[in-house]
């Protein structure tokens, strides 16, 4: 009897330690993205997340030894579900005072600024000049904070940045704060609609990305970050770059 009291409460004790400390350790990284923010997540050919964050976050849980689920999700709800639905967050997510109140944040992996999208010939051009405008961003980002400090603008929020570049294009906002490199794609692909003003003429700050974490949990952060550096050292991190971002 006492042979079977022992074993029943080794077997609580086993399955009590795993909810408390496994999560995202049993073998499975769920990870949260908002594919639409291009190039580092956007949906790829076959119909599935792709881009420098899911291929990044991908071989960091190789070098773990796990196995990683992607999640596409609305930006804005990634930092609540961390914990929850998923166990991380990588969207070309910068690390600010707002969100490490909420979740821990493992070592940047990307230095970016934000960029300004006018209309082709907009006269827009320093930070002055953003006064009183309306200013398309995408919902629960770094430009969508910037946009909210700008004297008299008026800001609209889309879930994805793309339909804020739309409404551009289509004259229902003056102009669109988002990211460098995405800016980027979206100057590329409507060229013959807007300009791309890079961040430095309205002294905008560096920004630095991270993967979002659950608060606390300090082995997880440390084997992400001890990944992502032995990435760094090998060169899959600067193949990466060169074949999603400098390609």
């Amino acid at each position: 009897m006492k042979k079977k009291i022992f074993t029943l409460v080794l077997a609580m004790i086993l399955v009590v330690s795993c909810l408390a400390g496994c999560g995202s350790q049993g073998g499975t990284l769920t990870v949260g993205t908002n594919a639409a923010f291009p190039p580092f997540e956007y949906i790829g050919d076959d119909g599935n997340p792709d881009g420098f964050d899911v291929a990044l976050i991908k071989a960091i849980g190789e070098k773990m030894g796990m196995k990683v689920v992607i999640q596409d999700m609305e930006f804005d709800s990634l930092v609540s579900s961390i914990g929850g639905k998923i166990d991380v967050a990588i969207a070309g997510m910068t690390v600010t005072e707002e969100r490490k109140a909420t979740v821990d944040f493992s070592d940047s992996y990307y230095e970016a600024v934000q960029s300004v999208i006018v209309p082709k010939g907009s006269t827009i051009a320093t930070a002055e000049d953003l006064k009183n405008l309306k200013i398309g961003v995408q919902l629960g980002t770094t430009g969508e904070f910037i946009a909210d400090e700008i004297e008299g603008a008026s800001v609209s929020a889309y879930n994805k940045a793309v339909d804020a570049v739309n409404d551009l294009n289509n004259g229902r906002v003056d102009c669109v704060i988002v990211d460098k490199n995405p800016a980027e794609v979206f100057g590329a692909q409507f060229s013959d609609k807007v300009d791309v003003i890079d961040g430095s003429a309205f002294d905008f700050e560096p920004e630095y990305y991270a993967i979002a974490l659950p608060k606390g949990n300090e082995d997880l952060a440390a084997k992400i970050n001890n990944a992502l550096n032995e990435l760094k050292a090998d060169g899959t991190y600067d193949a990466l770059v060169k074949q999603y971002i400098e390609e």
